[in-house]
């Protein structure tokens, strides 16, 4: 069912109790037992020699953590534990010679009781009633702002049905990945632009593809709020303090992912590691928890587990994103180019969460969830079988890539390195074909490069210093430049290059209006509109270059034909 809307797919495994998620909560205790070993042995083996120092420098970011920036979720007693492993450390370790055998062994009980901490605060539960009192909880929850959204009479509400995924387009290789649980673990790899992600990537995977849940990462400081605490703990979701990064946390979050993997845990992560600021798609991957599976496939392999682990690109399109003022603004202090005002994050308020879900229930605006061609861990595209092929249909025994020189498999950190960066970029590329473009994206870019081609001796900083109410874009002028990115844009669709919504096949004129529509309606500020003759005005430069970035990269303005007579702006002050 590729390119098509998908109603809702059968569960592939019916029995909760069968989930791996729910096996791995049940087995907790053991599973924590294994990533503090596998831990303690992986750090032992890169830092024997300088042990002392690496457990100093991590209680030194932990202290300096625990006064500069305390969370609520925080264990009450923080301060007093880490306050007694320090002068332990330096009571027993420090002061003694690095050949000190006893020396060596409280460094390693220290190191031991630092991981154990990690793992038992990362580590997270699921507990079947608590999913099955979300799942009714958010299905009433989200009837009942739809029915109230598109009907103001009482009959209306009474009657009126419809489900959330109505709202969400989700195509692509949906009855691939489902085949591919009978042979392997399966991890879903998103693109990341709003908080809203998870809760969407979650429901569209449990109630729409019919699969078991997966594990996916918290931000530890959403666990601040109460009612989210409750629920992440029991629905598997495993907990991510970004504000700790030091060498012992790190290694574990990494074993626990790479554990879980082996253990046919399905897992979802976002590679890109936060939010796209931008709102371009991800170039730059994070290659710790990617690297994880790379290393839990060789292991597997090493063991003669004839399992394998399948990456799943996942793209998400949005018309408009909550935080897309605020990631703008930050995005761009981030550049050092101009000192721009802060904005607060609207995405953090629980009143203007509200508004959004309204307001995303009450308007036709569609999401789109674009299911990627599954790969191996080597980048390799596989058939629903879990058969890998390279470029020329030739099928390939991904053994073979974890064998050294004696024929062995073999751990090798160098090359597993290289092999996680091969299946970065391939994700990166999978990421830009996957790709479903709105209109929405495509009347943001092509107005914000009109304005550039206006104003060629202004570089972006200088461009969003323009007045936006001084600017109108002539219609006439829009639609030539709408018209010709079209084109261009179902050309590459038929080549595979990049896929389309529904609505990108209409009349250039009905894209353009859809896309004006649709564009931001959230925001207060919306970024374009019509003036009262037809013609299109920005309210917001920034907000603006935000949404137009979702097509940077892809070199779509540089084959236009660019006429300046025919995208002259306008400058004036008397529309709306």
């Amino acid at each position: 069912m590729n390119n098509q809307k998908v109603e809702t797919y059968p569960r592939i495994i019916e029995n909760i109790e069968d989930w791996p998620i729910y096996k791995l909560s049940q087995d907790r205790e053991n599973f924590i037992r294994e990533i503090d070993e596998f831990t303690v042995a992986r750090l032992l083996a890169q830092h024997r020699k300088d042990l002392p120092d690496m457990l100093m420098k991590t209680i030194y970011n932990e202290r300096i953590r625990i006064k500069e920036s305390p969370w609520k979720v925080d264990p009450p007693n923080e301060r007093t534990f880490w306050n007694k492993i320090s002068k332990r450390l330096v009571k027993n370790s420090l002061d003694k010679s690095d050949d000190d055998p006893e020396a060596q062994k409280s460094a390693e009980e220290i190191l031991h009781k630092i991981v154990h901490r990690y793992s038992e605060e990362i580590v997270g539960t699921f507990q079947i009633k608590t999913f099955r009192f979300a799942q009714r909880f958010l299905t009433v929850l989200f009837s009942r702002l739809l029915n109230a959204a598109v009907s103001k009479t009482l009959r209306g509400l009474l009657r009126g049905r419809r489900n959330l995924y109505d709202r969400l387009k989700v195509q692509g290789e949906i009855d691939t990945v489902r085949e591919l649980f009978k042979h392997g673990t399966v991890v879903v790899v998103p693109t990341h632009f709003s908080n809203l992600d998870s809760i969407l990537v979650g429901y569209a995977l449990d109630q729409i593809i019919g699969l078991p849940s997966f594990s996916y990462g918290a931000g530890l400081n959403l666990y601040n709020f109460g009612p989210a605490a409750y629920f992440m703990n029991r629905l598997g979701a495993y907990r991510v303090d970004r504000r700790k990064k030091n060498a012992v946390y790190l290694e574990t979050l990494k074993t626990m992912s790479n554990l879980s993997i082996q253990r046919g845990t399905n897992s979802l992560f976002f590679p890109g590691g936060t939010r796209s600021r931008s709102g371009a798609l991800e170039t730059d991957l994070k290659m710790g928890l990617l690297g994880t599976t790379v290393e839990a496939q060789r292991a597997m392999c090493q063991r003669g587990d004839g399992r394998k682990v399948f990456i799943v690109p996942l793209v998400l399109s949005y018309n408009f994103v909550l935080e897309a003022p605020f990631m703008a603004e930050q995005y761009l202090r981030n550049t050092g180019k101009e000192n721009y005002i802060y904005l607060k994050d609207e995405g953090k308020s629980i009143r203007s969460w509200a508004r959004f879900i309204w307001r995303f229930f009450s308007t036709s605006s569609d999401i789109a969830l674009s299911v990627g061609k599954p790969m191996d861990v080597l980048g390799n595209f596989v058939d629903p079988q879990g058969k890998s092929f390279d470029n020329f249909g030739h099928e390939l025994d991904i053994q073979e890539y974890f064998l050294n020189s004696k024929n062995e498999i073999n751990a090798d950190q160098q090359r597993e390195a290289e092999y996680t960066k091969m299946l970065a970029d391939k994700i990166v590329e999978r990421f830009r074909r996957e790709n479903v473009v709105l209109p929405s994206h495509l009347i943001a870019f092509a107005v914000f490069k009109i304005l550039l081609h206006q104003n060629p001796k202004l570089d972006l900083f200088g461009i969003l210093r323009l007045p936006p109410s001084d600017f109108v874009f002539p219609i006439a002028a829009v639609e030539n430049v709408v018209g010709q990115m079209l084109e261009i844009l179902k050309k590459w669709e038929a080549e595979g290059k990049i896929k389309l919504a529904p609505e990108m096949k209409l009349p250039t004129i009905e894209v353009i209006r859809d896309g004006v529509k649709n564009l931001g309606i959230y925001h207060t500020v919306v970024p374009l509109k019509f003036t009262r003759s037809g013609d299109i005005v920005s309210s917001s430069f920034r907000t603006l270059f935000y949404y137009h970035n979702r097509l940077e990269n892809y070199g779509l303005d540089k084959m236009m034909r660019w006429e300046k007579q025919e995208i002259e702006v306008l400058e004036t002050v008397e529309h709306e």
